[in-house]
């Protein structure tokens, strides 16, 4: 199994390259099943997710083609997928291929939405909690589908078609939302989201969804209304960039201290966590290429933040602040209310030297005047960079074990560090 070698205490100085957004290329792909036609999406990045879920969608007959190279492209530039759902071979997504993914879950509504029939199995239960599907199931049944449970799959049918209906949400659920979404573009008449999720990435789906000639309005707010419609259409679409991945390194660079262009990125996606980081005394800077996040040596100021749905501070930064304040001038507070488990990095950080405590869904910490490398284990995607993130600002060398979580969602990640100046390499087994 590979791990990741990191000797800290370099700046970072120079020009990382942030990727198109894992949380928006997997619905994305998954959209895909709506049409018989080729859907193009650009600037999909290189990662573990994306590769599972080509093996999930070609189970059902999905033909996906890769564009090669082109002159001049940057070592981290984005692929160029080519996505044929012409022919549907089978709407079962068995138990061995959802198992691995718990997005792949989704393909349940275009199945649905297209073919009127979907079995799927039931997700397992992950590392930060369980994530239930009840809200899923009960926005398919508001737009007319009949639903079973049997052995572990849901069996969902339409034999005559969705139909629009109103979906209020009790709670904001991005899996919701995109599963809702997929169901309605396709639904005879007019469905109603109310408390949909609000974040970028659905936002892009939806505007993909619109470019294949579906009616989605609303996008960006808590409402989405969708006009259904008889068939979409193949179209170009560009992945929209990854936030979390600008907000990771927005926040190595305030910890390791530096001067870094994170380029092709807004600053839109992500205004809140930005906001976090100049109260911590960082500068953050958007620019016509991306965002420029510098840290001369002056002190980290401690932060006291709640995490909360989109447009508040995301769940997905809360690992990876949680090491910044590791190394702050005084003591912060992080509370976290999207996912039960979501503190398992706690004890990792520890290893380091970080001093925290736990107190339910708070986590308090008191800054130290520095970390020192150690061995640790990642035990999910986010918390295995927050390691890497405190290591780079650790003195010695840190290895880090099972990065295979790393791989999930961050492209090409020892590359876009070492070229800055950190010393970072991967070791393979």
């Amino acid at each position: 199994m590979d791990r990741i070698r990191i000797v800290g205490g370099n700046r970072l100085n120079g020009t990382i390259p942030i990727s198109g957004a894992k949380n928006a290329t997997l619905p994305l792909m998954i959209a895909s099943l709506l049409t018989a036609e080729t859907l193009i999406l650009e600037n999909v990045p290189r990662l573990a997710d994306v590769i599972q879920l080509q093996r999930i969608l070609g189970n059902h007959g999905v033909d996906i083609m890769i564009e090669g190279k082109r002159p001049g492209d940057e070592p981290a530039s984005g692929r160029t997928l080519h996505i044929s759902a012409k022919n549907i071979v089978d709407t079962t997504a068995p138990y061995e291929l959802v198992s691995t993914m718990r997005a792949s879950f989704w393909v349940i509504a275009p199945l649905l939405a297209r073919m009127g029939e979907a079995k799927v199995s039931m997700p397992g239960g992950c590392a930060i909690g369980t994530r239930p599907v009840d809200l899923l199931i009960m926005a398919l049944e508001k737009l007319g589908a009949e639903i079973e449970i049997e052995g572990g799959y849901i069996i969902a049918r339409a034999p005559n078609g969705l139909r629009g209906g109103e979906i209020i949400f009790p709670k904001v659920t991005v899996s919701g939302t995109h599963v809702a979404l997929m169901a309605a573009v396709l639904a005879k008449g007019t469905t109603v989201i109310d408390n949909a999720a609000r974040e970028p990435e659905i936002g892009d789906v939806a505007d993909c969804l619109n470019k294949m000639g579906a009616k989605v309005t609303g996008i960006g707010t808590s409402q989405l209304v969708i006009e259904g419609v008889a068939k979409l259409n193949g179209t170009r679409h560009a992945v929209l960039p990854d936030r979390i991945e600008t907000g990771t390194y927005a926040m190595a660079v305030a910890m390791t201290g530096g001067d870094v262009l994170l380029q092709n990125t807004r600053a839109d996606l992500l205004q809140s966590a930005l906001d976090v980081l100049v109260k911590t005394g960082t500068t953050v800077t958007p620019t016509n290429d991306g965002i420029r996040i510098s840290r001369n040596g002056a002190a980290l100021m401690p932060v006291d933040v709640t995490t909360a749905p989109y447009p508040e501070f995301p769940t997905d930064l809360q690992a990876q602040l949680m090491a910044l304040m590791s190394l702050a001038n005084g003591t912060s507070h992080i509370t976290e209310t999207i996912f039960e488990n979501r503190f398992m990095h706690v004890q990792e950080l520890a290893r380091l030297g970080a001093r925290i405590g736990l107190d339910g869904e708070t986590a308090t910490i008191e800054g130290v005047k520095r970390l020192r490398g150690a061995p640790v284990m990642a035990t999910d995607l986010r918390a295995s960079v927050s390691l890497v993130i405190a290591a780079l600002a650790a003195e010695g060398e840190t290895m880090v074990n099972r990065v295979y979580h790393l791989d999930r969602g961050f492209e090409k990640l020892e590359e876009k560090l070492s070229r800055c100046g950190a010393v970072i390499e991967r070791i393979s087994s």
